[in-house]
């Protein structure tokens, strides 16, 4: 067995069988005056305490507006305290929470609020150039004549309650309202209902793109959630003492909801939010002002890096000119609730540069050929796949998809060529299919493809990843026009603005005549990229 790739993690942390308020429970118990959650541009501080009673306030409202144990709610917008309010909120109440990309437009909304059936969204007013309350109304006119918690929609049959954290327009309830709904009543009802809970009932539904286009809502548990923030926190290091953590990374994405915090859940650091989306400076000014840099020497010198492959180069900047020498790589997958592989604060430079980290525990790994499904021996690239308590409890309402990635004996295919060394170290090398991860956000060829082809004087088109030193890859379309027309850059860009998401409208676009083509006539991606990276210079 040795000799094939596979490896499984240590035993030795019990897994936990509690629920995601069970844990926050306990944690404010232990440190009530502690700093859980801070919003450095909101000037919001809340300790566990404080914490921990508004979300028992909010669950109770939630309940008083007729939700139910087991209702989708789905937020969406940036990085905001009522984001945590909610997520927290309704696993108290056993709502499963739906995180929805702040970016998404009219469509991309729609998609995934009838995908789940959400029956209540939560939003602030504008972020940026996103009006939330007037993309919704695309879908659902009916709600400027609504009464709040009585919008019944053609399009969305399934929400009714429309919750707006910062202000109160026709048909939706304020924050406020909802913080104030809850009576003893419903305090009862929650108490009750919580007797019901089962750490094994999905909590939260993360989607991820589909490769066909339309995005896959990965559906995970109390357990798959609590357990992943559990041992996070311990290969960090992560101890008694108070701890402070900075998230530069968007909530509406695991690596920030379960490596944030539900670390902060479980091990009672306090999460520090620098801005309400990524910023540089106000991250750095965050780390500086809130005192991250803790009293210990060693403490600010730790860090997650996660979400894309990470150039060594990237890596080696990170561990000297930003004296974090002790920062460690991450590896998982929405998926697997997401962290499969992790460092050690403590492992070598060549580890930290060259591998994703060691084996979470609880969690079996193995690869395979994926043209062969045969075994193959350490160190040889091939198909990673991950067994454990990790893996979803599957894609929402889409077993047929869920059966594609989860195997019979529960192994997950992630899609993801990687190496397995004898000391159970990983290395990914690339991805089975295209996908293109830029600056962490899954963007899938097929989507944007479909989405382009609709324009009136493209003939065909083909979207690679190319390389890029700053979000790692960008989106590049190469676009065959149609017979006696002419078409350019600035054409396809203002076609793509506010109908897709900003972060899927391509760098690059480049027109061409032909692409590379297999013998049965099939686009070779590889190649086109390759022939793209040098007629761009990259």
């Amino acid at each position: 067995r040795a000799t094939n790739s596979y490896v499984q993690g240590a035993v030795d942390i019990p897994l936990l069988n509690k629920t995601v308020g069970q844990c926050l429970d306990q944690t404010a118990e232990r440190f009530p005056d502690r700093e859980a959650f801070v919003f450095v541009r909101d000037g919001v501080r809340k300790t566990f305490a404080q914490f921990k009673e508004e979300v028992d306030q909010a669950a109770a409202g939630l309940l008083a507006l007729g939700l139910k144990k087991g209702d989708r709610l789905g937020m969406w917008g940036p990085n905001k305290y009522e984001w945590v309010l909610m997520q927290f909120a309704t696993a108290q109440a056993g709502i499963i929470l739906v995180s929805v990309n702040p970016a998404y437009q009219a469509r991309e909304l729609e998609f995934v609020i009838r995908k789940v059936g959400c029956k209540a969204l939560v939003f602030p007013t504008q972020f940026k150039s996103q009006k939330y309350y007037d993309i919704l109304k695309q879908s659902c006119p009916e709600l400027e004549n609504s009464s709040p918690g009585g919008i019944k929609s053609k399009r969305l049959p399934d929400l009714s309650v429309v919750i707006m954290v910062d202000s109160k327009l026709p048909g939706t309830f304020h924050m406020n309202e909802v913080m104030q709904a809850g009576d003893s009543s419903h305090v009862k009802q929650l108490r009750a209902l919580q007797q019901t809970l089962s750490c094994n009932e999905p909590i939260n539904i993360q989607f991820t793109s589909g490769t066909t286009g339309s995005p896959k809502g990965a559906t995970l548990s109390h357990r798959n959630i609590v357990n992943n923030g559990n041992i996070i926190g311990e290969r960090l290091g992560i101890t008694e003492q108070d701890y402070r953590v900075c998230l530069p990374a968007p909530l509406y994405h695991c690596l920030a909801s379960v490596g944030g915090c539900m670390v902060t859940a479980l091990h009672g650091s306090s999460c520090i939010f620098s801005a309400p989306s990524f910023e540089g400076k106000a991250t750095l000014e965050a780390v500086s002002q809130e005192n991250l840099l803790l009293t210990l020497p060693s403490h600010s010198r730790r860090g997650i890096i996660a979400g894309s492959p990470v150039p060594p180069e990237i890596m080696k900047m990170i561990l000297t000119k930003m004296h974090m020498p002790e920062t460690v790589v991450a590896y998982g997958t929405t998926e697997n609730s997401p962290v499969t592989f992790m460092g050690f604060p403590d492992d070598s430079i060549d580890r930290r540069t060259a591998t994703v980290g060691y084996i979470m525990p609880h969690t079996e790994a193995k690869i395979e050929d994926p043209e062969t499904g045969k075994p193959l021996p350490l160190n040889t690239a091939g198909e990673l796949q991950i067994r454990g308590y990790c893996v979803m409890l599957g894609y929402w309402d889409d077993p047929d998809r869920t059966r594609e990635v989860v195997s019979d004996d529960k192994w997950y295919k992630t899609g993801d060529i990687a190496c397995l060394d004898e000391h159970g170290y990983c290395r990914i090398i690339g991805r089975c299919k295209d996908m293109i991860i830029r600056g962490g956000e899954n963007i899938y060829p097929a989507e944007l493809e479909q989405f382009l082809h609709t324009h009136p004087k493209v003939e065909e088109v083909q979207v690679v990843g190319v390389k890029d030193s700053v979000m790692g890859e960008e989106i590049c379309a190469c676009i065959r026009v149609r017979a006696g027309q002419s078409c350019t850059v600035e054409d396809i860009k203002a076609f793509c603005k506010g109908k897709i998401s900003h972060f899927k409208i391509p760098r690059h676009v480049v027109f061409v005549s032909q692409y590379p083509l297999t013998v049965s006539g099939k686009v070779q991606k590889y190649k086109l990229r390759e022939q793209m990276e040098k007629h761009l210079q990259l």
